[in-house]
């Protein structure tokens, strides 16, 4: 039987295991299992690993998805600019277990955004600074577009909400949602900008995929703009998954 499954704590829900056993069965992919590891410290993962034979790959999620880089033995070239890892290939060679982390998280927003953009998208708009926000910013710099943060504190490398004026949104057109305003069941936030001056020439993208339109894709399209939720980006980053573990 092969094994996959998902870390993290606490694991209460999982889109995962969804994904995976429905993929399974309805693609009809013999002894294939995926399960849900909460572990509660990150400590426990090579026991976790011993004592699942058959255990092939591994999604990461939060607390762990920075935790678990000293106990791979390599990652790819996103993971290791990015900083984080949620997916991770498990190989046996001459005894041992040999672990290599991937993330795709950004192969999952670079092909889920790139079909929406247009000539007008040269620059862009990346509300919140979190975990989130390293693929994102990952991506933008692969496709060589130029993007600002924007936060409620100030840091060095952010602009404030305030500082979003109708003018920089002429400008800047692309408009990513990195944070989780808006997300159910605080369906009412958004994050703050002059929404009033969007036009048709605008994308928002939102990681936020529950509730499929929120507050911020809302106020984006009741302006013209193309919306796009973070829903395909999820879908992308599991088969992406399911890839590495097979390649």
């Amino acid at each position: 039987m092969r094994k996959f499954g998902l870390i993290g704590f606490p694991l209460s829900h999982s889109f995962s295991k969804k994904f995976f056993t429905e993929k399974f069965l309805n693609e009809h992919i013999p002894d294939c299992e995926y399960d849900l590891f909460p572990i509660e410290s990150i400590d426990l993962l090579p026991e976790l690993i011993s004592q699942n034979v058959g255990l092939e790959g591994l999604n990461v999620t939060i607390p762990y998805k920075l935790a678990v880089l000293p106990f791979l033995n390599e990652v790819d070239e996103a993971a290791d600019q990015i900083g984080a890892v949620n997916c991770i290939a498990i190989q046996s060679e001459n005894g041992k277990k040999l672990l290599k982390g991937y993330n795709t998280d950004a192969y999952g927003f670079e092909e889920s955004l790139k079909p929406m953009l247009n000539e007008q998208h040269k620059k862009a708009l990346i509300f919140g600074d979190g975990g989130a926000a390293k693929a994102v910013k990952y991506v933008l710099d692969k496709l060589n577009m130029p993007f600002i943060v924007v936060t409620r504190t100030p840091t060095s490398n952010s602009i404030l909400y305030e500082a979003v004026t109708p003018e920089l949104l002429q400008e800047y057109t692309v408009l990513i949602n990195t944070t989780p305003l808006g997300m159910s069941p605080n369906i009412e936030s958004c994050p703050d900008i002059p929404y009033e001056v969007l036009t048709e020439g605008h994308l928002a993208y939102d990681l936020v995929y529950n509730p499929e339109e929120t507050t911020f894709l809302g106020k984006s399209k009741a302006q013209g703009a193309s919306i796009k939720n973070g829903l395909e980006m999820l879908y992308l980053q599991a088969e992406r998954s399911w890839y590495i573990w097979n390649t």
